[in-house]
């Protein structure tokens, strides 16, 4: 395998092994951005539907169960919310998209962190299981009363609606391109070397809650020196002119200063 993808950057036990293995070093290169958002099915349901922190960990620990719990109806005043059992969809394979979710969450929530935690794939306390974003928004359409979290290029495409969330800066904010920019921009100002950040529940009164980077996983050095100068060839453009084709694909744009840090960092493969 010449590369990898993944939304959820490797641990340092998998750079390890894997470089013990291959024998070089693994560089997560930034590529774009994207929101992870919580879509639904509620029918009648008109408007927008706010969730915070406490309530999308509350549903998706199962301690919130009704869609007319007060815990909803207090953040969406004069909404008429249904009394109907909120039934939870989620992944069922492992995915980066379930661990910017689950990062999230692990964030917000003590309890989340306590009973659940983190990663490409955790045992869901509740609800049902889809493969991929197709598998989750299949069940959310197919089931009224439903919640499910995908990529936000996917709900776009599809005409889901998804929820707007309460930022850390106190704000409901809707996913949005300028949203997700906003969560990376601060993360910028302390970006570590090796780009494997968090960009979930940024600060600032801007930012989208779930974000995240997406990243190339590649070799510092490459034993087919002809592929390895293709792929650095393929980077460069990826930063330069291929940054302009991110919004058309509903993902977001690297911000300045990291597209810099990153070419810096795409120098160092080996192409020699």
């Amino acid at each position: 395998m010449d590369f990898g993808a993944s939304d959820g950057p490797m641990t340092d036990a998998q750079l390890k092994e894997a470089g013990e293995k291959q024998g070089t070093e693994i560089l997560h290169i930034p590529t774009v951005m994207g929101a992870v958002v919580a879509t639904y099915n509620l029918p009648g349901y008109t408007g927008d539907l706010r969730l915070t922190p406490d309530v999308l960990a509350g549903i998706f620990l199962g301690d919130i169960t009704k869609w007319n719990d007060p815990k909803i109806t207090e953040i969406n005043p004069g909404k008429a919310l249904p009394d109907m059992a909120i039934i939870v969809a989620h992944r069922s394979d492992g995915s980066g998209t379930s661990y910017i979710f689950t990062d999230y969450l692990t964030k917000v929530s003590k309890g989340w962190e306590t009973k659940v935690g983190k990663g490409t794939a955790v045992n869901w306390p509740v609800g049902l299981g889809g493969k991929g974003n197709e598998g989750v928004s299949g069940l959310v359409k197919q089931s009224e009363g439903s919640i499910g979290y995908v990529e936000l290029a996917y709900a776009v495409k599809n005409n889901m609606p998804y929820a707007l969330l309460k930022n850390k800066g106190g704000n409901f904010v809707k996913a949005s391109f300028d949203a997700v920019s906003a969560a990376a921009a601060v993360a910028a100002a302390n970006m570590p070397d090796d780009f494997r950040v968090s960009i979930t529940d940024a600060g600032g009164k801007d930012s989208y809650p779930i974000s995240g980077f997406t990243w190339l996983l590649v070799y510092k050095s490459m034993k087919d020196k002809e592929k390895a100068a293709a792929l650095v060839k393929f980077l460069h453009w990826a930063m330069a002119d291929g940054q302009s084709f991110a919004r058309d694909l509903y993902y977001a744009p690297l911000p300045r200063q990291v597209l810099k840090l990153v070419e810096k960092k795409i120098s160092t493969i080996e192409t020699k």
